[in-house]
């Protein structure tokens, strides 16, 4: 069984190595995720709206 003095040691070492994103980083990020999350739902927005349309179309041939 490893040493738990040890063990707290070593993940101590592991957090000082970890380099957090600046201010301005984690704006512009999330900035991106909520641009390209709006973009994807316009898209699979317009797709159905168009899928549904020909369907119906189609539906209104049929009958």
């Amino acid at each position: 069984m490893a040493n738990p003095l040890k063990y707290v040691q070593q993940v101590r070492n592991e957090v000082s190595k970890i380099v957090w994103p600046t201010r301005k980083e984690t704006m512009t990020t999330t900035l991106m995720v909520f641009v390209m999350s709006a973009i994807v739902a316009l898209f699979f927005f317009l797709i159905d709206t168009i899928t549904s349309n020909i369907l119906d179309i189609i539906l209104k041939l049929a009958s």
